[in-house]
């Protein structure tokens, strides 16, 4: 992990500290010893009395299947660094697959309002061992609330890699993805702006978020609850972090759809319960990026 900007020069020395392993290929057997066509995927650490296997990763493979190693990711994390002029901090994280985070330098800063809102771009670069194509996307940090999000109205901010032997070779192909994923944050951050210019009424926003109508229990009822008053404190906390003007009482709760919408995304990512590895800041950035909630929220908050 760096915490200070780098450069691509210093990329591999990092990736290869993170991700101090290999990913190898060996034969499933059955009960008794039956042999069978399948393969099992599994992390190898160099031990003092040789090859040590770790964890098993993912579904069973062919014995054709040839998995990807440091120096793929390597070569995906200079290739982002690259679009962003060689100079951004990089975060490497393991979840069944390389992980990659990279910030650019704080000169691709964007106010959405005032001098305490703004949003700053990210390269999330996922690289798994389920047989699908590696995934690049240019996500949105807001830095008041911490939160890491992908403004989905966006096509363009998402991108496929498929794995080759040898994804080095084809570097050149690699920086123009990354170089396409950036040219798109001018159009992020026009949506952010139309989201920020519409006010709405947040308990209108919530009940078409999360109706009360499907609720069909004392818990569900509670859970409903709870979540409402955590969006709400969210918000307000926000809303103060901003400078933006504080609630009058006894008047409807009025914010923005940028406001509205990070409350819930915040909610979602920072807020709701999560259980074993999934319990860790990277983990709860690439599951809020897919939550449907999330979608959801990014249309109402253009639409109402």
């Amino acid at each position: 992990m760096s915490n200070s900007i780098i450069t691509t020069s210093q990329v591999s020395e990092i990736v290869r500290n993170e991700f101090n392993f290999e990913v190898r290929r060996y034969p499933l057997s059955g009960p008794d010893g039956i042999a069978t066509p399948h393969c099992g995927l599994f992390r190898v650490f160099d031990g003092d009395s040789g090859p040590e296997l770790r964890d098993c990763i993912g579904m069973a493979c062919s014995d054709g299947y040839v998995p990807h190693q440091s120096d793929d990711v390597i070569a995906l994390a200079e290739a982002a660094g690259e679009a962003f002029e060689g100079e951004f901090k990089l975060t490497c994280h393991w979840r069944d697959g390389h992980h990659l985070l990279m910030e650019p330098t704080r000169d691709y800063r964007k106010s959405i309002f005032g001098t305490a809102d703004n949003i700053f771009p990210r390269f999330i670069v996922s690289a798994g061992y389920d047989g699908r194509a590696f995934k690049a996307i240019l996500g949105t940090y807001r830095d008041a609330c911490q939160n890491m999000a992908r403004i989905r109205t966006v096509e363009e901010t998402v991108a496929s890699i498929r794995h080759t032997r040898s994804l080095r070779s084809r570097m050149s192909d690699l920086i123009e993805i990354f170089q396409n994923l950036k040219s798109s944050w001018g159009s992020v951050c026009d949506v952010i702006a139309q989201m920020q210019s519409r006010e709405m009424i947040l308990s209108d926003f919530l009940a078409k978020l999360y109706p009360a109508d499907n609720i069909d229990s004392k818990r569900g009822a509670t859970i409903h609850k709870e979540r409402t008053e955590a969006i709400f404190r969210r918000i307000m906390s926000e809303r103060f972090k901003t400078g933006r003007p504080a609630f009058v009482a006894g008047q409807d709760v009025k914010v923005s759809g940028w406001e509205a919408y990070n409350g819930v995304q915040g909610y979602i990512q920072h807020g709701s319960n999560r259980r074993g590895n999934q319990n860790n800041e990277f983990a709860r950035i690439l599951l809020a990026l897919d939550n449907p909630i999330v979608g959801k929220a990014e249309q109402l908050a253009l639409s109402m």
